[in-house]
């Protein structure tokens, strides 16, 4: 009985150029962020140290995740099946956006900026609207949260019904996983700088909320979603999440460490000259 009734939703399913209009909306910023990325490399590379390789590397991996995850046999997959669309929200709301954060653009950008243009981003970067998204807990909730209400309310049908909706909610899903994993780890230059223990304490709830939505999801197939589908997808968003964490948890923790070792180190010193 359940079956029938997710057949009835998909009959509403937008038409297929609906879809590929879709899919080249969502994957033209990517491309241009691509070549944007690139340019700002061969311009820097001419006045600055050489731009790092890896960076580069980074940068390309990302786009190209998130591309993948939008146009093409993917995107196409994942919109009838729950499975891969849970494989293209990790690539995503959560890959694309590490490999994008550790890929520096802000830092490539404002050395690739005219001086005074570098001043006037830099001062867009201290407003109280970066500083406020940049804040863990609001990128926790919109990045969390929001993947909350897609799966427990009526929003994951209508995503495959409006193309509107289809659009807005991918560009959400990658842009709250920007935002929440640059305001874990700080590769580029930030407005305000917040605690190791604070981001910790943030990331640890965070990573705790998406634990159990995915075991939600394993028990409670979102709607018009088959259980076997919800099962494996739910399975996926548990394990997948976990693999990403570890990489933000792993440089979070390096950082932190980098961060006391000195002082720890002037510690010791200081109790050695103490006991002499």
């Amino acid at each position: 009985m359940e079956g029938n009734h997710h057949h009835h939703h998909h009959h509403h399913a937008m038409d297929g150029t609906s879809f590929v209009m879709a899919e080249w909306i969502l994957a033209t910023p990517f491309i241009i962020l691509l070549a944007a990325y690139l340019t700002a490399v061969i311009i820097s590379n001419r006045t600055h140290k050489k731009w790092p390789v890896y960076r580069v590397v980074l940068w390309i991996a990302g786009t190209v995740l998130a591309i993948l995850s939008v146009l093409g046999p993917l995107a196409q997959l994942a919109h009838g099946d729950f499975v891969w669309h849970m494989a293209g929200h990790l690539f995503l709301g959560m890959l694309a956006p590490l490999f994008m954060v550790l890929a520096a653009p802000m830092t490539l950008f404002l050395r690739t900026l005219p001086t005074h243009a570098a001043r006037k981003v830099t001062t867009i970067l201290k407003s109280k609207f970066a500083v406020f998204y940049t804040d863990p807990i609001v990128a926790s909730i919109l990045n969390i949260g929001g993947l909350w209400i897609l799966y427990t309310t009526e929003l994951y049908t209508l995503m495959h019904e409006y193309v509107i909706l289809h659009i807005l909610i991918h560009f959400h899903v990658f842009l709250a996983g920007y935002l929440f994993t640059l305001s874990m780890i700080y590769i580029d230059p930030m407005p305000h700088i917040r605690s190791y223990l604070y981001r910790a304490v943030v990331l640890v709830l965070a990573l705790a909320g998406h634990g159990i939505l995915s075991k939600y999801i394993y028990a409670n197939p979102p709607e018009g979603v088959l259980r076997a589908q919800a099962e494996a997808g739910g399975m996926l968003m548990y394990y997948g999440g976990d693999a990403v964490d570890v990489i933000i948890i792993f440089i979070l923790c390096l950082h932190w460490y980098r961060a006391t070792k000195p002082k720890f180190q002037q510690m010791r010193r200081q109790a050695a000259a103490e006991s002499m």
